[in-house]
Order: structure tokens, then C-alpha cells, then sequence
């Protein structure tokens, strides 16, 4: 467009220049002539009368006002030109330049234009389309690069209980074969457990891989518990941390099973890392249209202030000290509870962590 100015302001000054060389070519003309001599007969003698010929400016002045309208036509048009033509295939050559660059987020002005107007808003359409799919993109593979290191996470769950079987058996703290055989049960169900997050991870890192999947559905509190019971149960106990369930009412909830469990889990693990190993319980209570389950932990020195981060994504609080994580339990477990239309929220309660899961009645 700087170019098609440059170009605009020499053609007009072209144009007075030439205006102005008219006039004085013309004035030149008019006024460079002889004067003339008429003879003049009447009856008696003849006369002779010398004629002057003066400027017609009645015709310098429409001369002046025809390359006037002329000189202007010329401005209404190089402008119409410039702002109808000139302008916009300079923005569609931005355009291009900047689709080409990677740089989808520099919106089109709106012309008014009938054809190029049409045109450039359909290029409008078509840069929003493209910026809104790599936008897509990139939350997808945020969101797969999030599940990879939440399965990678959640296996430390199954590898942890096998550690303990297998301290227990390799320090013969089961001293009759029954036990021996139960820990002999939980290190292979906790290897199956492996074994699943395993091909979890496989399809993940799939180009096909979406985002973190929940089955909407309805479960009995009973059945999370219960499993919860007979994961937790026997390992608390061989870390000498008390652990106790209160007495609830079994009712429908909605949600997906095996991922409620899995946001228990998460809870607990963070209740065992987390604590003093002392104490564990799992309370519930209601309200409204939800029922609450809170995993509550004793020795709780995180501060309050750190509450309002402690579910974003890769956040350790001060607390943890030398306990390995990622910072992601907390953060997956939201995610979880939202896809549910839950929700997971922390709070500090006479020097107990306690965290709380809102699951909504069937």
C-alpha cells in the first residue's frame, strides 16, 4: 500500500504540473499576437483601423474547470482503486505470508467490498478454522502427554503393594502358609494391575489417542468401598497406620467405577506419603443431591495457602520432603471427578489433611 501512495502522489503531482503547464502554454498563445490592421470603406474615403485581440478568459477559465473536474476524477478514482482493490489483495498476500509463517491469531479486517469482501471473509473463516485445530492439537497432546505421566504414576500404586509382599515374605513375617499364600495373591493381582496400565500407556502414545476416557455410568458406593477395603486393608496394616471406614448408607452414584476407585487410591497414596503414618479414615456425609467421601490423614504439615494449587498439574507441596512423585495424583483426580460431574477439594481440618470427593447421587 506504500508503494500504490508513492505512486498516487506522483501521478497527481504530474497532473498539476501538466494543469499548470496548460495555462501558461495557453496565456503564452493568447497573448503573443500581432495586432491587426482592417480597412474600413465608407462613401466618401477609406479608413484604416489597427484591431487588438485580447484573451478570451472566458475560455482559460473552462480550460481550468474542465482539468479540474479532470484532475479530480483522477483522485476519486485512485483512491477507489487503492481502498477497493489495492488494499485488500494486500491483505490476502499478509495473509498468505503469515498462514505460511505458523501465525494463525492475526484476525482480517472486514471489507465492504461485494466480491472481495466475500472472499477475504471466507480466508477469515478458513484462518480461525486452522487456528482453532491447532489449538485443538495442542491440548491433545498436552492431554496425552498429562495421561502417559498419570499411568506412570498410577503404576507406583501396584509396585509399591508388591514391595511390601515381598519385604513380608523375604523377612518371613507370614508365618503360616495361608498368609503366605494371600501375599502371594495380592503380588500377582498387583502385577495384572501393572500389566493393564502397561497397555494403557501402549494405546496412549498412539498417534490416535484422545484424552483420559470415563465410562458414565452408575455404581454402588458399597462396591468402591468394599474394593477399596481389600486394597488398603492389609497393606495399612503392615505399616502399622491405623486405618478405619465409618458406617455408611449404600446408595447409587453416578460415575465410573474403576476411575472412582482409582481417585480414592490416589487419596490414599497421598495420605500415606503424606502423613504421619498414623492415622487413615474414610468418612462420608451429604449434601444436596451428592455424597461426599473424605480420605482424612493425621500429621498434616502443609499449609493453608498452598490449598488453592495443590490440583494443578505437576504441584508438590512443601510437605513432600524426600517422597518421590510428580505432582500429578491430585491434578488427575480433579480432571477425573469433573469428566464425572464431581469434583475433588482439599482442606485442613485440627491438624488433619482431609480430602474430599463430591460424587452425585444416581
Amino acid at each position: 500500500m506504500n508503494n500504490y501512495k508513492k505512486f498516487a502522489v506522483r501521478f497527481w503531482g504530474l497532473e498539476l504540473m501538466i494543469i499548470a503547464l496548460a495555462n501558461v502554454v495557453y496565456y503564452v498563445a493568447a497573448n503573443d499576437q500581432e495586432p491587426g490592421i482592417v480597412r474600413v470603406q465608407d462613401k466618401t474615403d477609406a479608413i484604416y483601423k489597427i484591431i487588438y485581440t485580447q484573451t478570451d478568459y472566458r475560455t482559460w477559465i473552462l480550460m481550468d474547470i474542465v482539468l479540474g473536474i479532470l484532475f479530480l476524477l483522477s483522485v476519486f478514482l485512485i483512491c477507489y482503486i487503492g481502498k477497493k482493490i489495492i488494499k485488500p489483495f494486500e491483505q490476502m498476500q499478509s495473509l498468505t505470508e503469515e498462514l505460511a509463517k505458523g501465525n494463525l491469531s492475526v484476525p482480517i479486517k472486514a471489507e465492504k467490498s461485494k466480491f472481495l469482501g466475500r472472499f477475504l471473509w471466507g480466508m477469515d473463516m478458513l484462518r480461525e478454522t486452522l487456528e482453532g485445530n491447532k489449538e485443538k492439537e495442542l491440548a491433545l497432546q498436552k492431554e496425552k502427554k498429562t495421561l502417559i505421566l498419570s499411568l506412570t504414576h498410577d503404576i507406583r500404586t501396584p509396585l509399591s503393594a508388591i514391595r511390601l509382599y515381598a519385604k513380608a515374605l523375604a523377612e518371613e513375617i507370614y508365618t503360616t502358609g495361608e498368609r503366605r499364600t494371600e501375599a502371594c495373591r495380592g503380588i500377582e493381582k498387583n502385577v495384572k494391575e501393572i500389566e493393564e496400565y502397561v497397555n494403557e500407556i501402549t494405546v496412549a502414545s498412539r498417534e490416535d489417542f484422545l484424552q483420559l476416557s470415563v465410562k458414565q455410568g452408575e455404581v454402588y458406593l458399597s462396591d468402591v468401598i468394599e474394593a477399596i477395603r481389600g486394597l488398603y486393608d492389609e497393606k495399612l496394616h503392615d505399616l502399622h497406620t491405623g486405618f478405619q471406614i465409618a458406617s455408611y448408607t449404600d446408595l447409587l452414584l453416578k460415575g465410573d467405577e474403576d476411575r472412582l476407585i482409582e481417585v480414592l487410591q490416589n487419596l490414599l497414596e497421598n495420605a500415606i506419603k503424606y502423613g504421619d503414618g498414623k492415622r487413615i479414615s474414610i468418612d462420608f456425609s451429604e449434601e444436596e443431591d451428592c455424597r461426599l467421601i473424605t480420605v482424612r490423614n493425621s500429621g498434616c504439615s502443609l499449609k493453608q495457602e498452598e490449598l488453592i494449587n495443590l490440583f494443578d498439574s505437576f504441584y508438590r507441596g512443601s510437605n513432600v520432603g524426600l517422597a518421590d512423585g510428580s505432582g500429578l495424583g491430585l491434578y488427575i483426580s480433579r480432571q477425573l471427578m469433573q469428566k464425572m460431574d464431581g469434583e475433588v477439594f482439599a482442606e485442613i481440618k485440627e491438624d488433619d489433611f482431609c480430602a474430599t470427593v463430591v460424587v452425585r447421587k444416581a
